[in-house]
């Protein structure tokens, strides 16, 4: 079980007398930040605000800050130092690596997208229709929203070289069977490109087990800094063509971030890390002997485990309910808590709107999968109201959620 005292005694925001009487249900847009995180990055700023890895004491220290950072987020996603990337956000990653697969994609090549993903993951790829080539949708269900193994295996042709898909949606939550899609694209000698920044807060990934080529996230959804997190497996990441300074092109963490770093918060990336290490420290007992898969797979499990439990009674209200809709699972499984509903008689942002005058922080509107809501007939300019949890929403929070939804529809 998780212990939430300890869980909230890391994040300053639930001891800010400002956000005492709010619950927190916009975590998908950006997660509180941990007091790890802060810390570290508070320290760098302090101490060690100059150009990294000159030869002078406060430089090498920003080095070997920065420098941890690779090695420590590796350990946690199962991957090695040298196939982690930092960049400004998921939406520029996602386009430098654009630009940087020119070359190794030429003109006639395939590949294929979804209707399903946040723009970021989306629009950017279909723009290399206009360097010839060829862009194909594998498209949602306009019922359900999801995407059928099907439907993609259809599109496969011999000139597929790219397939670009979501871990899970920002609008249906529902889970991908991703190593399913990447087993079946390296069937094919298909690489694989996957927008995790929805499901990365709620545990990271075991990116061997997943067997994506490129894997990438938001740290600022994972209780960090806003820099964005991208996984390029080594023979991945030999495809692709140095977009940093010519004379930079031999090293590595450069060739991707034209740029250049932000040295503070990569250093204080680490953070993240020591909270994860924390949370496993405090709930086991074997810190010491076990393995670092081990270690990421509890507290994965742990998260997931605190999240589904508290978005149970949230969910079975909303089924219930006469006048809701939830785009998306009904069910607590294979879904990560970001629920999207709809409501009779309500606009979506009018109801946001009252829920933030009776404390209950959330969103509403389309969140960037415009696509989605097309696909779907629902109305992009009123969009949906969205509730998104992690680990932190505690019971109470979803109590309070229930209570003062109810008593605006009602």
């Amino acid at each position: 079980m998780l212990d939430m005292n300890f869980v909230r005694q890391q994040f300053p925001a639930f001891s800010e007398p400002s956000l005492k009487d709010s619950a927190f249900f916009e975590n998908a847009g950006g997660s509180y930040m941990c007091r790890q995180v802060m810390d570290r990055l508070t320290s760098y700023y302090h101490k060690t605000k100059v150009q990294p890895y000159h030869p002078y004491p406060q430089a090498q220290l920003a080095g070997q800050q920065m420098d941890q950072a690779y090695t420590a987020m590796a350990r946690w996603l199962n991957v090695t130092a040298d196939e982690i990337y930092f960049g400004p956000s998921t939406s520029q990653n996602t386009y430098v690596l654009a630009n940087a697969m020119l070359g190794w994609l030429v003109a006639g090549d395939q590949i294929i997208v979804t209707n399903q993903d946040h723009e970021a993951n989306s629009g950017v790829w279909r723009k290399l229709a206009n360097q010839g080539i060829k862009v194909s949708q594998w498209g949602v269900d306009r019922h359900s929203g999801s995407l059928a193994l099907d439907s993609l295996e259809k599109l496969i042709s011999h000139k597929t070289k790219l397939i670009v898909f979501p871990h899970c949606s920002n609008i249906l939550g529902e889970i991908n069977p991703v190593a399913e899609i990447c087993q079946l694209a390296k069937e094919y000698n298909i690489r694989t490109l996957v927008d995790g920044v929805s499901y990365a807060g709620h545990g990271l990934p075991d990116i061997q087990a997943l067997k994506a080529d490129i894997y990438l996230f938001s740290l600022y959804k994972v209780y960090g800094p806003h820099q964005a997190v991208m996984v390029v497996r080594s023979d991945m990441d030999q495809c692709l063509t140095n977009q940093g300074h010519y004379f930079n092109h031999d090293l590595r963490d450069k060739r991707l971030t034209p740029a250049g770093p932000d040295h503070a918060q990569i250093a204080a990336a680490t953070g993240v890390c020591d909270y994860f290490t924390a949370l496993y420290q405090h709930h086991f007992s074997d810190a010491d002997t076990v393995s670092d898969l081990s270690r990421a797979n509890a507290v994965h499990d742990l998260l997931i485990g605190a999240e589904q439990a508290t978005l149970k009674p949230i969910l079975d209200f909303f089924k219930q309910h006469p006048k809701i809709r939830i785009i998306g699972p009904s069910s607590a499984t294979n879904r990560a808590p970001t629920v999207a509903i709809l409501v009779q008689g309500h606009p979506s942002m009018a109801l946001a709107k009252s829920l933030a005058a009776m404390g209950i922080m959330c969103g509403a509107g389309h969140f960037y999968s415009v696509r989605l809501l097309e696909a779907m007939d629902i109305d992009t300019v009123n969009g949906v109201l969205r509730f998104s949890l992690v680990h932190y929403t505690s019971p109470g929070d979803a109590d309070k959620l229930i209570k003062a939804i109810s008593s605006i529809i009602d």
